[in-house]
């Protein structure tokens, strides 16, 4: 069996939960203060970029983080031009812990428009996805957000998401379509609502051949988003955190069936660079397994 069939096997079949180590330029410095390393602790970006990799490093090499809980993990492309144990961090992944590999391949958001920020263009996405492929990475993420229930810049939001998703899927790679919606969004209902009809839409588009992920945000409506776990070009739904605080987030993905997790921020939550080795992978297995746990109805 190829690696992307076993890949594409444990995505389908596994329970678990994906873990979003993709915190990207303008997100790292306060995914790395929230881990206790202040902005004057590095120089330049370079340095930066370095002590995010020792962070993401020393959460993939801990025991707690295996296989059996975190199916994939989603990787930036910093971190997948850099080593983990001397391996390649995809192919650590994979080979080393059995989790699979994703490739965070948006460039960030556009100014607001419609109530929307869809992506920037992305330029050299062929050879980027090339590049992964190379490196055995499974599937891709990109973000768009949604702040008001406009019928337009939705639909905008959707479509440009599954254009780019159908150029993923060309090159044999799995995308992860990411429509968020803002959880301080005081119309989120009726902006889920309006993005259903159209996820639904464009999944009914795709021809037998084609699976995608959606990673969307934790619905206000238990199981609202049921027609699209259980749609045939869709292999998995995962739920991001969106800011809610761990506990939270974990409640709410328990009501939501069939959905797992794809946490960033409510997986690394009590995590620092001060703990000693023995109190980091406490915390870490604790938010592995109550993650899981939750993953899991």
């Amino acid at each position: 069996m190829s690696t992307f069939s076993e890949q594409l096997q444990k995505i389908a079949n596994t329970t678990g939960f994906i873990a979003a180590l993709d915190q990207s330029g303008g997100s790292t410095p306060k995914a790395l203060k929230l881990y206790g390393v202040d902005e004057d602790c590095y120089g330049c970006e370079q340095e930066m970029y370095d002590m995010v990799h020792a962070m993401r490093t020393r959460i993939m090499t801990d025991q707690a983080f295996e296989g059996s809980h975190v199916l994939g993990a989603i990787l930036f492309e910093n971190t997948l031009d850099r080593e983990v144990e001397g391996k390649p961090s995809s192919q650590y992944l994979w080979f080393e812990k059995h989790v699979v590999p994703f490739l965070k391949v948006d460039k960030g958001l556009a100014d607001e428009a419609d109530g929307v920020q869809v992506m920037k263009d992305i330029p050299g996405l062929d050879d980027l996805l090339d590049k992964a492929a190379a490196k055995d990475v499974f599937g891709t993420k990109m973000r768009s957000v949604i702040k008001s229930a406009n019928p337009e810049g939705i639909k905008a939001v959707v479509d440009q998401q599954f254009e780019i998703g159908r150029q993923i899927l060309a090159k044999g790679l799995v995308p992860i379509i990411e429509p968020e919606v803002d959880i301080n969004n005081p119309d989120k209902s009726e902006c889920e609502a309006l993005l259903k009809e159209q996820l639904l839409a464009q999944l009914d588009a795709l021809n037998d051949s084609q699976q995608v992920m959606l990673k969307l945000t934790l619905p206000e409506q238990a199981n609202f988003y049921a027609d699209c776990i259980k749609h045939d070009r869709v292999l998995k739904v995962v739920a991001l955190s969106g800011g809610y605080q761990r506990d939270l987030a974990n409640q709410k993905l328990r009501e939501n069936n069939g959905m797992i997790a794809s946490f960033s921020r409510a997986l690394t939550e009590g995590l620092s660079a001060q703990q000693s080795d023995e109190e980091f992978h406490a915390a870490l297995s604790d938010a592995i397994n109550s993650i899981f746990e939750a993953s899991a109805t």
